[in-house]
């Protein structure tokens, strides 16, 4: 199965770790002292948190031209990320046990509420795709909000060259740049109308993305902060569950009713190109012979820029700890007012738990970190674990936020190099990506109300 991305063990990918873990400590300690704002729309409010002036800053300081961040710096912030979310779940994982009665109260409308991801994304974003004529790429683009195991699917259905993988990519780095930052406004803007269940609104943050899932619930909590633990735990499984579940709906549903859908709504489209060429192909000049060669040498080039901007540099996993272990006490201790010792026990414990699902991962080699972690940390802090008071007293003095913050940032510091496959898609990704955010959120949260009503 074909990834987007090639890996490599680079020494100095582990040389060029402290400056960038340096830039990223000034950076998320300099926007948790700044806090956050909040902006009166009149028909509600939105909030601005720390971890999206991380991302914002972040991003700055990567394109800037006075000063350029090397593309490898920003590779091994990439890196950085990669380990961050595996803390920021196993964080989560400790508000999932001390809520699941409520979860388990929700029912099924945790599994209902899934179907707003997948219709909003597909019933919406596609056909304004079509109508922006994006071409094939409005598959790749429109069946999910494209997140990493989009990539995988794509490119075994479709092939890494083709117009469908594109709009993955497109899709992908567009909610890389803008997805946490936009979800953030919608999900604030929407909470403080004061209209649905926080419950509901935190099952539709579950958008199958950790850093938007992160974004979303943060502005839930603002409006409904007396809710924040069942919040974080519904949001933390929606979000699980859009995961898990995501590769086999993308698989077995999504991506074939995606293209049958962009099927049936350019049929006629279709026919008139077939007509046309067929009337054509007679008459076919040099002109068109250099205009295919022209376009197949841009391809060339942009899957060129794609394998540039797309590969990894691994790091050693004890110095990737190492390095977010210490920016995250910091940012803890900022958010917190104070260092403490339940503040470094809490880091304590979620290495533990990081490290232990990793090594399980590692022997049953069919099973991903996510889930241990998220299984073990929901059962360590459950009520039917008899040291879970304890764990999670120290756990909760760690705020998630500041976890957050620390991956925003390091993910801002990594996006200058996919500006350039950003421009190269064009502007109608920007409408079809919002469109395709907001259907998927709105819709989860809706169907989730009338379930959560309808169950209780």
């Amino acid at each position: 199965m074909s990834t987007v991305t090639t890996a490599r063990t680079d020494t100095a990918g582990t040389r060029l770790t402290i400056p960038i873990a340096a830039l990223a400590f000034v950076i998320a300690l300099a926007v948790q002292f700044i806090g956050q704002a909040k902006i009166d729309l009149g028909i509600g409010a939105i909030i601005i948190f720390p971890m999206v002036w991380g991302l914002i800053l972040g991003l700055l300081v990567s394109v800037q031209k006075f000063k350029p961040l090397g593309i490898d710096l920003q590779r091994v912030a990439a890196a950085l990320v990669g380990v961050a979310v595996l803390l920021l779940v196993a964080r989560l994982a400790f508000n999932i046990g001390p809520s699941l009665p409520t979860l388990l109260k929700a029912g099924p409308a945790l599994l209902l509420q899934e179907v707003g991801h997948l219709l909003g994304t597909i019933m919406l974003a596609l056909p304004l795709a079509v109508l922006l004529r994006m071409g094939k790429a409005t598959v790749g683009a429109t069946f999910s909000l494209d997140r990493e195991p989009s990539f995988a699917m794509v490119s075994e259905k479709y092939g890494p060259d083709s117009d469908q993988y594109r709009g993955v990519l497109a899709m992908y780095v567009f909610g890389t740049l803008f997805g946490a930052v936009f979800i953030t406004l919608l999900t604030s803007l929407v909470a403080n109308w004061k209209i649905f269940d926080p419950l509901a609104l935190a099952m539709g943050a579950g958008v199958g993305s950790g850093s938007m899932m992160a974004a979303s619930a943060a502005s839930i909590i603002a409006a409904y902060p007396e809710d924040q633990e069942a919040i974080l735990g519904m949001a933390a499984v929606s979000n699980l569950i859009t995961t898990v579940l995501g590769v086999y709906v993308g698989i077995y549903l999504a991506l074939p009713l995606a293209d049958k859908f962009y099927k049936f709504l350019t049929r006629k489209q279709e026919s008139r190109e077939l007509v046309a060429a067929g009337a054509a192909g007679s008459t076919r000049s040099a002109a068109d012979v250099e205009r295919e060669a022209a376009q197949e040498e841009e391809n060339r080039r942009f899957r060129e820029r794609v394998a540039e901007s797309s590969a990894e540099i691994k790091l050693p996993l004890w110095l990737s700890l190492s390095v977010l272990t210490v920016l995250g006490i910091g940012t803890a201790a900022v958010a917190a007012k104070g260092l403490s010792l339940s503040i470094v026990v809490g880091y304590v414990i979620l290495l533990a738990l990081v490290l232990v699902s990793i090594g399980l991962a590692k022997v049953t080699r069919k099973i991903s970190a996510i889930v241990f972690i998220t299984t073990i940390g929901a059962y360590i802090s459950s009520p039917w674990f008899f040291g879970a008071g304890a764990l999670t007293a120290a756990v909760k003095t760690v705020d998630f936020l500041s976890i957050a913050t620390v991956m925003l940032t390091l993910a801002g510091l990594s996006l200058g190099k996919d500006i350039p496959l950003l421009k190269n898609i064009g502007w109608k990704i920007i409408p079809v990506g919002l469109v395709a955010i907001t259907a998927s959120f709105l819709l989860s949260t809706v169907i989730a109300e009338f379930a959560l009503g309808f169950w209780n």
